[in-house]
C-alpha cells in the first residue's frame, strides 16, 4: 500500500496527466481548434440565453407597462432605458472585478469540479426562489436583464478563465515533484 507522499508524486519516468475540467476537458492546455470550439460553444449558448431571458424580461416588463397611465408611462421608459444602461456597465465591471480577484488566486483543478457539483446543487432552489421573485421585479426586470447581459458579456470575453490558470498552475507544481 503506498503512502499519501508516494502516491501524490508520480514515479521517475511518469508525467502526470492533464486535468480535465467541467466545459473544456483537456482541450484547455493546447488552446487549439478544438478548446476554441468549445468556447465558441459556450458563447453561443450564452447569447441565445441572454436573448431568450432579455425577450421575457421585456415581454414582463410591456405586461406591467400597460397597466400604467399612458403620461406615466412616458417617463417610466426614460428611467427604465437610464437604469439598463447603468446596470449593463455594472454587471460588466462586476464580472471583470470577480475575474481579477479569482486570476489572483486561482481554483485547481478539484477546487474547479467541486464549485460546479455545489453550483449545480443549488440550481432548483435558485429556480424556485426566482419564480417568485420575477413576479415582484416586472417593473425593474429591463434593469435585471442588463446586469445579468452585461455580466454574461464580461464572462464569455476573458482571454482566460481562471480554472485554467489554477490547473496549469496545478499541473507545474505537480510535474516538478513539488
Amino acid at each position: 500500500m503506498a503512502s499519501q507522499a508516494s502516491s501524490e508524486a508520480p514515479a521517475p519516468g511518469f508525467s502526470v496527466p492533464v486535468p480535465a475540467l467541467p466545459k473544456l476537458g483537456r482541450t484547455w492546455y493546447r488552446r487549439g481548434a478544438l478548446y476554441w470550439l468549445c468556447r465558441t460553444r459556450t458563447t453561443v449558448f450564452i447569447l441565445i440565453v441572454m436573448a431568450m431571458f432579455g425577450l421575457f424580461a421585456v415581454s414582463l416588463y410591456m405586461g406591467f407597462r400597460d397597466l400604467l397611465p399612458s403620461t406615466v408611462r412616458v417617463v417610466f421608459d426614460g428611467v427604465q432605458v437610464a437604469a439598463s444602461v447603468v446596470t449593463l456597465v455594472w454587471g460588466w465591471v462586476a464580472q471583470r472585478r470577480s475575474h481579477r480577484e479569482a486570476m489572483l488566486n486561482p481554483p485547481t483543478p478539484d477546487q474547479t469540479r467541486q464549485a460546479k457539483r455545489d453550483r449545480a446543487r443549488r440550481v432548483p432552489g435558485r429556480i424556485a426562489l426566482g419564480r417568485g421573485l420575477v413576479l415582484i421585479a416586472a417593473p425593474v426586470m429591463p434593469a435585471f436583464a442588463a446586469w445579468i447581459v452585461g455580466w454574461l458579456l464580461a464572462w464569455t470575453t476573458v482571454r482566460e478563465y481562471p480554472s485554467e490558470v489554477g490547473a496549469r498552475r496545478w499541473l507545474e507544481e505537480h510535474r516538478s515533484g513539488a
